[in-house]
This record gives C-alpha cells, structure tokens and sequence, in this order.
C-alpha cells in the first residue's frame, strides 16, 4: 500500500499539489508540518510544495477578508460562534486594526494570529483594508510561516531518525504528545479568557 501511494505521487504530483493546496485551504499549518517531514524523506521538490501550501492558505485568506468585506457583522451574528468568533472580539479587533492594522496583520500571519487569526482576516475585510495592501502583507507573512513551519517539520523528522534507542523514541514522541496537549489546552484557556 505505502509502495503505491509514493508512485502514485510521484507520477501524479501535480494532482498532489492541487490536494495541498486544497488541505491547504482548511489546515494549513498542521500540513506544513508533515510536509516539511516528507520533504526530508525526499519524496517531493521543495518549491512546488512551498507554492501549493502558500496558494492554499492565502484562498483561505481571501475568502475570510470577502466574507468580512461583504457580510460583515450579519454573517458574525449568524455564523460566527461556529469559528469562535464574536461580534465583542470583532469590535476589539476593529479598535485596534484603526490604530495598527499594518502591524496587525503581519504579526497575524506569522504567528497564525494566536488563535484568532480568523477574526482578524474578517475584521481586515470588515474595516475595509484596501485588498492589494491586505494581500501585500499577507503573502510577505505567508512567505515567513510557510518556510518555518516546513523548516520545524524538515529539521525535527532529522532529529527523530537520529535517535536510535527505542527508550529514545519513546521518550522522544511522549514529549511530543504532551507538548501537543500542554498547547492545545493553552490555546483554549486564551480563547476562553478572551470571550
């Protein structure tokens, strides 16, 4: 089975990097990862995979400024609790994009906005930020997150093959597991905190 999806991607690719771009869309940095890992293994060319991740995440970034820029807080009212957002963290974040909305953005792009990264894409849209600039940014952000997040998943995947003892890989991916967790949990207790 793993012998025929690696020549069904390596004589398909292009049909590989259409499904990243797609995944892409939807989870982007979770792929970079695991991209950055099969990047190491040799399996694909690093820049195709670098254009169908960054390709992906800016769709998605376009279609969150659209749905701002048209739909605004309607669509916050309606749709928002199924993203996390709030029509009260849409008006903070408007307050402060009127004051730093350059800075905001970018910070925003390559930090995957702390967790609210779906609020301010919206609220860009909402407060009306030209969309050239709006995609000026986010493309030089996108250019930063993309590269390091392959880059963590290209060095680590080294790091993993170089342990050698099973105690070793054990202890490695037990790190891993509760790294993910104490993450997760910290991600959720800021977006508890903030609503």
């Amino acid at each position: 089975m793993e012998a025929w999806l690696i020549t069904f991607g390596t004589t398909h690719s292009y049909l590989i990097y259409a499904l990243i771009t797609l995944v892409g869309i939807l989870e982007g940095p979770i792929l970079s990862v695991l991209l950055g890992i099969i990047l190491r293994l040799g399996y694909f060319s690093l820049v195709p995979v670098y254009i169908a991740l960054m390709l992906g995440d800016l769709i998605g970034d376009v279609a969150w400024y659209h749905i701002g820029y048209h739909y605004g807080h309607r669509a916050i009212k309606k749709f928002g609790a199924r993203f996390g957002i709030t029509e009260a963290g849409v008006l903070r974040m408007e307050k402060l994009f009127h004051e730093n909305k350059h800075k905001i953005l970018f910070i925003s792009k390559i930090t995957n906005g702390f967790g609210l990264s779906i609020v301010t894409l919206t609220t860009a849209g909402i407060v009306r930020i030209p969309f050239l600039r709006y995609m000026t940014i986010n493309i030089i952000g996108q250019l930063i997150w993309s590269g390091m997040l392959l880059g963590i998943g290209y060095f680590f995947s080294d790091s993993y093959m170089r342990i050698h003892s099973v105690a070793g890989k054990i202890s490695f991916i037990l790190g891993i597991v509760v790294a993910a967790v104490l993450a997760f949990l910290w991600v959720r207790q800021a977006r508890k905190s903030k609503s």
